[in-house]
């Protein structure tokens, strides 16, 4: 109930209210005692009635007090009124930082102002071991008088779910600080809080690095649409480089923000103190990024042989210069003069890494063109059987990280590193670009490109033979003739087609769909893209999965445009693996269906997805070595798919390793936790132990994050006939058939019968579900559900069916 002005609660008196949030009502009052205005937070009834985190908050609520810090909201009173808890504090007048911010951008010098004053804050309570763990704009006060004050602090310790979330951020969710319990508000939670490990002072660290990096660019450092999503970034995104702000923002600033906002703990800035000594550092260097990429090199005369290699671009000017830069500089000049009067190229560098080029421009929406360049280019030098090129799920896991390109180098064990940089004005492109030596530390080659949008395939073109070139290849003509396959000369459709491949990539139902229109309208463009059909056909192949079409109504679309890339170009690999996949979910034409995938391996050995469905395939036939050793090679390459490690786990699953299958779902689950299929595969480990009621609990926390998803209802059908709870069961095998219009989800309906021990009704919805095309019904063979089916002699007569040996 809200108080009304002139009641008490012991000595204050209250005078009016002040704000009412999920932590309770703040209100004005007066103490009567020492006669001057305090603020009164009234808890939330619930922790009132819990005396052991009352009892808890009190202690913090002393700590607190004790710290006496002129930017940590003074603490007062701590006390109980007629059962009603409540906590006296200093009064403040002034606004949120959230309110300041008004939902933009401040300048960066105030923005570092206040942080240094939060980061003092923060240095002296986590010099008394307290840590706030949920510092955002919101917990951050700005007083009329100009003194910054952090607020709540102790009180996130206590939170449950106490109020619906807002602007989609989710719940702040907390216990009693134990390892699996979330705490924090989700936009700027820490990694090791989403995972709900414990959080210590490098994580309110992050939180401020968050904060900051709002503050100077005027958009959350992880901005998605679901609190699942944001959560999901965190753990696996970095935010975008702030080059690409808009804003005047000092370099160094730049550095210290990257630096709050690494993944792992260990690699923060570990005191708060160190952070504002940082912090206060870059509030004194002027130095400041450019909004823009740098004006073009002059174009220079052509000159005989020998000369000087051309100059490097201008660099942005890193945190430290080694002292050797001077001579080591002095050295490739040499080097390259001897090189030249030597009249042969250096010793070919046989590996090449392509990282994904920044986006710099103030529109978020030319990413597609940053990242189809850099994805466009990796497929180039991939046609080079003389180069190893590292793939785009290794090189792009480098995306917005700003590493060096020597660390990344060594990472992935290449001798040369490709790193570009792209801003778009209408129809004005600026790209520049830079390629490094690993093994010395220098650059090879580097060059600034200013050109019309329309010329942009004459770019890349342009890159790749320089490129080749300076890695010493001696591109023979047949190489040159790779290197700059179009395949499309329509400048537009190429556009469309690097934005159909930007949103399969975020493969979701939304993005799926804007994909299948960009590679459509591609199509509309240039009818003979074969590279845009085979866009369509990966979308239609994945459809049944993320966006709730049927296969009857996806995969035929799905072959058709394969075939179609195929009668263009038939050395693609993308258009082979779909039309196997389509072959093996939906024709059942095995022997087709393995051909296909062979061919695509020939054709492109590194790519992940073809690894993963191929040992999907051979899963299905019954070899589940070689099934087990293709997905192993799928998450060797694709390390960060969520999809590939969910499926390593469900491979080992059906091979009875239950041990590994956990340690591969829980590592998914590590990286999102509300990615379902890691969910539903979880439930199936606990299921095939046994453990039926952690098995529901897991599709249950499934099912809250996909209502509708017909796997998990009909695992949860399926468990609960198990345990005998009939009604259940039949519960969710009439929820099934209502999921989908016009298509009755026939595989998990027959799963709900087999747990139910209805043979007949099992076998009556496996048929159905085989004239369908079901794609579960592609592990039949192997599922070991059915496995009290497999002595009826119906079950062999159905795996005939299927086209599969007995």
């Amino acid at each position: 109930m809200i108080l009304a002005p002139g009641e008490r609660l012991g000595p204050y008196e209250i005078l009016g209210v002040l704000g009412v949030g999920g932590m309770g009502e703040v209100y004005r009052a007066r103490d009567v005692r020492l006669e001057r205005e305090v603020a009164v937070k009234v808890l939330p009834e619930h922790l009132a009635q819990h005396p052991e985190a009352l009892a808890r908050f009190e202690r913090e609520a002393k700590a607190i007090a004790a710290l006496s810090h002129p930017n940590i909201l003074a603490i007062h009173d701590f006390s109980t009124d007629r059962g009603i808890a409540y906590v006296v504090t200093e009064l403040l007048e002034g606004e949120t930082l959230r309110g300041r911010m008004g939902g933009a951008s401040i300048p960066w010098r105030k923005a570092v102002e206040i942080s240094v004053s939060v980061a003092e804050a923060l240095a002296s309570a986590h010099g008394k071991g307290i840590i706030h763990r949920d510092l955002k704009p919101e917990n951050i006060f700005l007083t009329t008088d100009g003194r910054v004050k952090i607020l709540d602090f102790g009180l996130a310790r206590l939170k449950r779910v106490l109020a619906p979330p807002e602007d989609n951020d989710g719940p702040t969710l907390a216990g009693d600080s134990q390892p699996g319990v979330i705490l924090g508000t989700v936009r700027y939670m820490s990694p090791e809080q989403v995972k709900g490990q414990t959080a210590d002072a490098p994580s309110d660290i992050f939180s401020l690095g968050s904060v900051l990096y709002e503050l100077v660019s005027g958009r959350r450092a992880f901005f998605y649409p679901t609190a699942a999503e944001t959560m999901a970034g965190i753990l696996r995104e970095d935010p975008p480089d702030l080059a690409g702000s808009g804003k005047q923002i000092p370099m160094e600033l730049a550095r210290v923000i990257s630096h709050c906002l690494e993944k792992s703990p260990g690699e923060r800035f570990q005191s708060a103190r160190d952070l504002a000594f940082a912090l206060q550092a870059a509030l004194d260097n002027s130095a400041t990024l450019p909004p823009t990429p740098l004006p073009p090199l002059p174009e220079a005369p052509p000159q005989p042989l020998p000369q000087a290699p051309p100059p490097p671009l201008p660099q942005a000017p890193r945190a430290r210069f080694p002292v050797w830069a001077p001579a080591a500089a002095a050295l490739l000049v040499v080097a390259a003069l001897l090189y030249w009067m030597a009249g042969r190229p250096p010793a070919a560098l046989s590996s090449l890494a392509v990282l994904p080029f920044v986006n710099v421009g103030a529109d978020a929406g030319d990413e597609y063109l940053s990242d189809g360049i850099a994805e466009s280019l990796i497929n180039s030098f991939s046609r080079l059987p003389a180069v190893r090129v590292i793939p785009r799920s290794k090189a792009f896991r480098y995306k917005g990280r700003g590493a060096e390109a020597e660390r990344v180098g060594k990472e992935l064990n290449v001798r040369a590193v490709l790193t570009g940089r792209v801003v778009r004005r209408g129809d004005s492109l600026n790209i520049q670009t830079e390629l490094v030596d690993v093994g010395t530390d220098s650059q090879l080659w580097g060059r600034q490109y200013t050109r019309n949008i329309s010329d942009i395939l004459t770019v890349q073109e342009e890159i790749t033979q320089e490129v080749s070139e300076r890695l010493g290849l001696r591109p023979t003509r047949e190489d040159r003739r790779r290197l700059t396959k179009r395949y499309t000369e329509n400048t537009e459709a190429y556009q469309l087609y690097l934005k159909g491949r930007y949103y399969w990539n975020r493969r979701t139902a939304e993005t799926l769909r804007r994909a299948v229109q960009n590679f459509q309208e591609a199509i509309d463009k240039d009818p003979g893209y074969a590279l845009a059909y085979a866009g369509l056909a990966d979308c239609y192949t994945v459809y049944p999965s993320h966006a709730g079409v049927t296969p009857a109504e996806s995969y035929p679309r799905a072959k058709q445009a394969a075939l179609r890339a195929l009668e263009i170009d038939e050395t693609l690999a993308e258009p082979h693996a779909a039309l196997a996949f389509a072959k093996m979910f939906y024709d059942r034409d095995w022997p087709g269906a393995e051909k296909e995938f062979r061919r695509a391996l020939e054709l492109n050995p590194d790519y992940a997805t073809v690894h993963q469905w191929y040992g999907q395939y051979l899963e299905a036939v019954g070899k589940p070595a070689e099934a087990l050793a293709s997905v192993k090679r799928a998450a060797d390459l694709d390390p960060l798919s969520l999809t590939v490690h969910a499926t390593l786990g469900r491979t080992l699953l059906f091979q009875n390793r239950h041990a590994e299958a956990l340690e591969a779902i829980r590592k998914t689950l590590e990286m999102d936790p509300n990615f379902v299929l890691a969910r539903w595969y979880l439930g199936r480990a606990y299921e095939y132990k046994g453990m039926y009621r952690e098995a529901i609990l897991e599709y249950e926390k499934g099912l809250k994050i996909a209502p509708d998803n017909p796997d998990l209802i009909g695992s949860l059908g399926y468990v609960h006939a198990r345990l005998g709870e009939r009604s259940e069961a039949r519960k969710r095998a009439v929820q099934l058939q209502s999921v989908q219009p016009g298509y009755s989800r026939p595989y998990e309906v027959a799963l709900i019968h087999v747990g139910l021990g209805e043979r007949d009704l099992a076998f009556e919805w496996l048929e159905k579900a085989r004239e369908q095309s079901a794609p579960p019904m592609t592990w039949v063979k192997v599922e070991p559900r059915l496995e009290s089916l497999r002595s009826d002699p119906r079950f062999r007569a159905l795996v005939q069916r299927l086209g599969l040996k007995p």
